[in-house]
């Protein structure tokens, strides 16, 4: 549903506000709020939190769990209280520091609008923290549904705030900051709740002397650089965008957003799901049932994520063309959103399998060998920029955060490959021969049946959801009928853990 809303949501900006220098701004004051997110919330925080949450819940009575709860709530609500009171006020700055080819080509007015919107969207990293912290607590319990539906009412308020807000003010792209500071007031308040169920409700007290809470400080220095590469190359594609063409920006963050709906279902689900079954099965000492539990990751990632790679860039035209086309974002931004889109989608496969192998470290409480990685994957991703940029625009910044996706990925796996956690199942050989065959005959089926840019951009709307959804049933036929025509089946995905046996 949130992903589903998600898409709704960027259409509606797309048809409201099209791709502009008003847009520009505003991505950019929505995206440095959200990367911090991403980065302490979602990342480095809930990398280190959960697992020592799981800890206190396997090995403590509940006294001890609630005095931690609370030590973290007190604490963490105190440091995202003064970040976000420093965001606001150096909002100018901070601006100035992202997107720095406006100062360079002295375009105050998009500087000038982006640092109003931005003191509007920073206060968002408290609230979207304390949410994620919430969601860390119900996660660890097995409550997966509550968190996952909490950015569902993210994407209601931004579109209220599109549709009914923007035409109410003076500046229209406004709206959406403020749409952004009230959804992040609002899922907050919206899973405390359920806290409550658990008697979990925290009671805010820092504690920094806590010994849990200082385990997790010293947990998330260093997850705050691994955890979130993915995030950091996205971030500098942003900074380096902002000295192309105007609507380099926009192409980017439409292109994400489409790449983001595969990795959001399936990358961010697996990674939900199996940080806490990781973490439990290291409290456990269970290293077979861990290496297990990482074997089924990596088997979904492979099984769903390559066709959705292929797919997503193959479609890469008719889907932006069917979503966001409108008479504000015409055929020339189609042409330009489906480049970057054709690179991100590349790297899909690459995003996915880091969601089930950074968890594999963070289970075992180790951060160290991740950020080892993240500095290498990191250096990867600015060489790949400047080599990419000039002959590719903004479709090489996307590029070059997809190789570096596969860097990163292949020296996780490596690692814990190398350290003895993770250890193949039987099986492998088989999966890749039968997933690769049925995603080439996939992209075979959808490449002859899909009409050229020119008619997708010409159609009416129906036509155009129309013709896509029956290429996406078409390949998706094509991808499973010829997946159990080459003898696979589903039990072959079946949970080692749970089964007892490798596939």
């Amino acid at each position: 549903m949130s992903r589903i809303l998600g898409f709704v949501r960027d259409l509606v900006f797309a048809q409201v506000f099209g791709a502009s220098s008003f847009t520009d701004a505003f991505f950019v004051a929505f995206k440095i709020p959200n990367f911090m997110r991403r980065l302490f919330a979602e990342g480095a925080f809930a990398t280190a939190f959960v697992p020592v949450l799981t800890e206190y819940r396997t090995q403590r009575d509940f006294r001890q769990l609630k005095d931690f709860v609370d030590h973290v709530a007190g604490s963490l609500g105190l440091v995202l209280l003064g970040v976000s009171l420093v965001g606001v006020v150096a909002s100018p700055l901070i601006v100035s520091l992202f997107a720095f080819g406006w100062v360079i080509d002295g375009e105050t007015e998009k500087l000038d609008l982006a640092a109003e919107m931005l003191r509007l969207t920073f206060p968002y990293l408290f609230f979207i923290s304390l949410t994620a912290f919430a969601g860390g607590i119900l996660n660890a319990h097995d409550r997966f549904a509550v968190p996952a539906f909490t950015p569902v009412l993210l994407n209601l308020v931004l579109i209220a705030s599109a549709l009914w807000l923007a035409p109410q003010m003076e500046q229209p792209i406004v709206a959406l900051a403020w749409g952004v500071f009230i959804a992040g007031i609002t899922q907050f308040v919206f899973q405390l709740p359920f806290l409550g169920q658990l008697g979990l409700v925290p009671r805010p007290r820092p504690g920094f002397h806590d010994p849990g809470v200082r385990r997790i400080l010293k947990l998330m220095v260093p997850a705050l650089f691994a955890v979130s590469v993915t995030q950091i190359n996205l971030l500098l594609d942003t900074v380096l965008a902002s000295f192309l063409v105007t609507g380099s920006i926009s192409w980017l963050y439409y292109s994400d957003r489409l790449m983001e709906f595969p990795l959001g279902i399936l990358g961010v689900g697996l990674a939900t799901v199996i940080l806490p079954r990781l973490s439990r099965r290291q409290a456990e000492a269970a290293p077979e049932k861990f290496s297990s539990e990482l074997d089924w990751g990596l088997r979904i990632a492979l099984t769903f994520g390559l066709p959705s790679a292929v797919g997503l860039a193959v479609l890469a035209a008719p889907t932006i063309s069917t979503l966001f086309q409108s008479e504000v974002f015409d055929a020339h931004d189609v042409a330009m959103a489906e480049r970057s889109l054709i690179a991100y989608a590349l790297g899909i496969q690459a995003f996915i399998l880091i969601k089930v192998l950074a968890p594999g470290f963070y289970a075992r409480q180790d951060t160290r060998t991740p950020v080892r990685i993240g500095v290498i994957a990191m250096a990867a991703n600015m060489v790949f920029n400047l080599a990419l940029i000039f002959p590719l625009q903004h479709a090489g910044l996307a590029l070059a955060t997809s190789l570096s996706a596969y860097l990163n990925a292949y020296l996780l796996l490596r690692g814990l490959q190398r350290s003895g956690a993770y250890r193949p199942l039987a099986g492998w050989s088989r999966l890749l021969r039968q997933v690769g065959i049925a995603v080439v005959a996939m992209a075979a089926v959808v490449a002859w049946l899909s009409p050229g840019l020119e008619t997708w951009v010409g159609a009416a709307r129906t036509d155009r959801v129309i013709w896509l959804f029956g290429l996406i049933a078409a390949g998706a036929t094509a991808y499973f009928g010829t997946l159990v025509l080459g003898g696979w089946r589903p039990r072959q995905l079946s949970h080692a853990a749970t089964s007892g046996e490798g596939a």
